[in-house]
């Protein structure tokens, strides 16, 4: 269930922005990690900067933005540099956080966007070929924390899943120190119906909020593992009208919060990227350049 007022896709774009902090350097992917940065820099971290793996640092895009080549990460950036320079500088531990997502998560927050196993159970026998680890390994590695974006779904958030493709806390307590990653790690999986954090020590996923109109139950039922609920559980806080305003302009044609890409054709794609650069330009002399 969600309010009427908002979907829970929004919900979960305004939950991960609420994560970052003033002053951050973020890595943003494509789709919800973007539009939460964004948003928090239009919001409450107006002197956070936005890197993307195309090698826009501080930039501030006026487009939708639909893939990391994408010109429009270049738009009023401080510095437009390779991907290969960006990622160097976060192996120096430059960024303090990155926003990935995959196709299973396990209860140690280690995520696998590469393949999904077939009968034979290993890589030899692929059911699925995902699109990989592109930049998300480096991320999960290098960057101060990690934050997940993911939809709860029983088949994403397995007890074991079929391969590691970002490391998250691996086996759990100090396993990812061990492996010679003495920083990072997620800090938190943002899904569409509750936000799971990680015990400091055993370093496993407990269930920290709920989305409102979320059951416990509902959220156990999608979850591989035997779940652990915090004794403090709280309902994560709605949306602003301001924040949905902001995160609506943003997506439009709500390509990542609703219909997707596939729908649109040439002419209509040029056409939502034309009436972006004037809207999303209102924004930023509105929220952030003011």
């Amino acid at each position: 269930m969600s309010s009427s007022k908002y979907s829970l896709q929004e919900l979960q774009v305004v939950t991960a922005a609420k994560e970052i902090k003033d002053s951050e350097i973020v890595l943003a992917g494509i789709g919800f990690p973007l539009l939460g940065t964004i948003l928090a820099l239009m919001t409450h971290a107006p002197n956070s900067i936005v890197a993307m793996e195309g090698g826009g640092i501080g930039c501030r895009p006026r487009r939708l933005v639909c893939g990391v080549g994408a010109n429009a990460i270049n738009e009023d950036a401080i510095l437009s540099t390779s991907l290969w320079e960006l990622f160097s500088d976060m192996q120096r531990g430059y960024f303090d956080v990155g926003m990935i997502g995959g196709a299973q998560v396990d209860k140690y927050g280690n995520l696998n966007s590469s393949a999904i196993f077939g009968s034979g159970g290993d890589y030899y026998h692929i059911k699925r070929r995902l699109p990989g680890s592109g930049g998300a390994n480096d991320i999960a590695t290098s960057c101060q924390r990690t934050l997940i974006t993911m939809k709860l779904q029983k088949r994403a958030f397995a007890e074991q899943i079929d391969f590691i493709t970002s490391p998250g806390y691996l086996t759990g307590g100090n396993s990812r120190k061990r492996a010679g990653l003495p920083t990072g790690g997620p800090s938190a999986i943002i899904t569409d119906k509750c936000v799971f954090r990680f015990d400091p020590d055993s370093k496993e996923a407990y269930l920290d909020s709920l989305h409102p109109g979320v059951t416990v139950e509902e959220v156990i039922a999608e979850v591989s593992w035997t779940l652990k609920v915090s004794p403090n559980l709280k309902f994560t806080q709605e949306p602003s009208e301001e924040e949905l305003r902001i995160v609506r302009l943003l997506d439009s044609k709500q390509v990542f919060l609703g219909k997707g890409i596939g729908y649109l054709n040439f002419e209509e794609y040029i056409s939502m990227l034309s009436d972006n650069v004037e809207t999303i330009e209102a924004l930023y002399h509105e929220r952030v350049l003011n």
